[in-house]
């Protein structure tokens, strides 16, 4: 379940006051942010438990956001489950069929329910409308800046590439021998940083994103809760689910919302991207870097 499906609203009054929420009702907001699909079914004693808190702080939290009590926060939430979800049998026989077929069969179907998991997760939890606004942002900034580190620094420099082939100034950060910091320190309202880092969180990519937003950039993040810090912090923020068996966190869905966002970006941006584009390309032959089809 996701926000789509809840109501984005109440989440997004979560978010909203997250900083006026002490410490203790921020754990139980945490806790609903990252799964909304346990509120419509759990007592206000089950979920207090689950979160690792009291009851009354659920309580207070749901006042806090505007509801009268718990019951009334919940509603949404229940309205959600009685509307129920999309059904796949074909996909789940599938699944079933592959978990048969040996020792790895469990790890492989495992896997491949993951990455459609959290594909489907992702984008019924994004509008189009949403990605056009960033996209927008993106395509009007003097210079993009692209951050990530650990298996996200290879994502950003990937989009930064990618990107280049009709638009200049991306810029993938850290550089080497260099901190997200220093690319930043002369980086300023004219410009964009696009910034990425699910559980457990980077100090260096949250650091990062404070500092931009001091120095007035415009914010782009992707995480994979509407409760890390760099969402919270962002002008414009997208959570991907990164769920699987392996150890660590799944990038299936942060490389798809890059992708994603770079059509858009394309798609506002102004006709000569089109020119550039066909240019780089045909450079590109004309040096050889293509291996060309024997005639």
């Amino acid at each position: 379940m996701n926000d789509t499906n809840v109501s984005s609203s109440v989440l997004d009054r979560l978010s909203e006051e997250w900083d006026a929420l002490t410490p203790e009702a921020q754990k139980a907001a945490r806790y609903v942010l990252e799964n909304p699909a346990d509120v419509g079914v759990s007592t206000v004693r089950e979920i207090a438990e689950a979160a690792n808190v009291k009851p009354n702080t659920f309580v207070r939290m749901a006042r806090q956001v505007g509801f009268e009590g718990y019951e009334d926060f919940r509603a949404p939430f229940r309205e959600a489950i009685r509307k129920g979800g999309v059904s796949f049998p074909d996909r789940a026989r599938w699944l079933q069929d592959i978990r048969k077929s040996g020792d790895l069969g469990g790890l492989y179907a495992d896997m491949a329910q993951a990455a459609m998991r959290n594909l489907e997760e992702t984008f019924a939890g994004i509008e189009a409308d949403t990605l056009k606004a960033a996209a927008e942002e993106i395509w009007s900034a003097r210079k993009v800046f692209v951050l990530g580190v650990g298996v996200n620094n290879s994502n950003a420099r990937n989009f930064s590439y990618l990107a280049s082939t009709g638009m200049k100034d991306f810029h993938p950060i850290p550089r080497p021998g260099s901190t997200p910091v220093d690319d930043l320190a002369w980086a300023g309202p004219e410009d964009a940083l696009i910034a990425m880092t699910c559980r457990p969180y980077r100090s260096e990519v949250v650091e990062a994103v404070r500092i931009a937003r001091e120095q007035g950039l415009r914010i782009v993040s992707i995480s994979d809760s509407p409760a890390s810090p760099i969402i919270r912090a962002a002008d414009h923020g997208f959570i991907v689910a990164a769920d699987t068996p392996q150890f660590f966190p799944s990038s299936v869905s942060t490389i798809a919302l890059l992708e994603t966002l770079l059509s858009f970006v394309i798609a506002v941006a102004s006709d000569e991207i089109v020119e550039r584009v066909e240019t780089f390309h045909r450079r590109r032959h004309q040096l050889g870097i293509y291996s060309e089809d024997a005639e």
